[in-house]
């Protein structure tokens, strides 16, 4: 009878044993990387606190020293992977060319751009608030950047606003100033997304001094009779001043980033900045007409003010080769297209023009 007791009370508890579950490895993807740089991505089958089994997708299973370990980062299996291959977020994606998109820059996740003309550094204050200074390798002019993003319940919708203001350093005794206002929206994820901005240009150069000219009343006179004869009359004399190096404009800006694989982006970078009708002094040109006798019939004074306009759009595409997570290197075919418009008040004059402007960049993380 105990014998029958012990039997059935070892096959219940040998039943109770078989309905507990089995711990199971986690089946998430993690992006490891190591002190030296190196990264793997895989499952994480096992951590006993001195190192972890990973499973890759190239090496199979491989033990990792967690004392090697810089980080650990839980990647995204829709947004991170393309046919298989693992992409990741990277860390300079929150950049362009020139302008920025509406993702923030993360905690730790810092990186400077060296460009042809001169370094900039970006970095995390808060969350969702970076900091950046721009110069040129002669630190003039410089400027401070700044940006605050807000993400919404759609994770592929952010929206941000940003600042770059700017003094001219060491040109004219830092007098000069100037800035870049705007308000942005992006959509898309990280590694694929377009962005539209809408922003506000300014510029002053800090001289002090005004052109000044003086020219005619513009108009048509007749002659008048002066002691017996016909001459041409002098109208009243007019001073203009014109504030010289000033600039305002607004901007719109169309961004994006495509990934067309594990190594390359493609970029496009449009500003197209609007100008502000702007007078400008010009030559006066008088014109001296006589009768059949030879006598002095009139005289008509041009009006030297002249009204300029200048829209421009600066056209920014290239590609960027992203080596690992701490470095990238992006080569733009920029260039400029421009119309300068000039209106005087007989005639308007349309001259148009364009240059490149070939950029070369290189992505740090730091």
């Amino acid at each position: 009878m105990k014998i029958s007791l012990l039997l059935c009370t070892l096959l219940c508890f040998t039943e109770l044993c078989a309905q507990v579950p089995k711990p199971q490895a986690d089946t998430l993807k993690y992006l490891i990387v190591l002190n030296n740089g190196v990264e793997y991505v895989g499952q994480i089958l096992a951590d006993d606190g001195r190192e972890i089994l990973v499973l890759t997708q190239q090496l199979g299973k491989i033990y990792i020293p967690k004392s090697d370990v810089k980080s650990v980062t839980l990647v995204d299996a829709k947004a991170d992977y393309k046919a298989g291959e693992y992409l990741g977020q990277g860390v300079f994606t929150t950049r362009y060319q020139f302008t920025t998109n509406a993702f923030p820059i993360k905690k730790g996740e810092n990186y400077a751009l060296v460009n042809l003309y001169g370094p900039e550094v970006h970095f995390a204050v808060l969350p969702n608030f970076s900091v950046g200074v721009m110069a040129t390798w002669i630190a003039s002019p410089i400027a401070l950047a700044f940006k605050y993003t807000v993400p919404t319940q759609n994770p592929q919708l952010n929206f941000g606003v940003g600042s770059i203001l700017a003094s001219s350093g060491y040109f004219n005794q830092a007098k000069g100033f100037g800035g870049l206002h705007w308000g942005m929206a992006t959509y898309g994820t990280r590694r694929s997304n377009v962005t539209l901005s809408l922003g506000y240009g300014h510029f002053n150069s800090g001289f002090s001094f005004v052109d000044q000219n003086t020219y005619y009343q513009p108009g048509t006179y007749p002659a008048v009779f002066n002691q017996g004869g016909p001459i041409f009359p002098i109208p009243e004399m007019l001073t203009y001043s014109e504030e010289v190096d000033n600039f305002n404009a607004p901007i719109v800006g169309i961004s994006g980033i495509a990934s067309v694989g594990k190594k390359a982006s493609f970029i496009w970078d449009v500003m197209i900045i609007g100008g502000n009708k702007r007078r400008i002094f010009d030559d006066q040109d008088i014109q001296y007409f006589y009768d059949l006798n030879g006598q002095p019939s009139m005289v008509v004074y041009s009006d030297p003010i002249i009204e300029v306009q200048s829209m421009n759009m600066v056209f920014m595409p290239g590609m960027r080769f992203q080596k690992d997570q701490n470095r990238a290197f992006q080569v733009t075919l920029a260039g400029v297209i421009g119309k300068r418009e000039e209106q005087t008040a007989v005639q308007t004059t349309v001259n148009n023009y364009s240059f490149p402007v070939p950029m070369l960049s290189w992505f740090y993380k730091f």
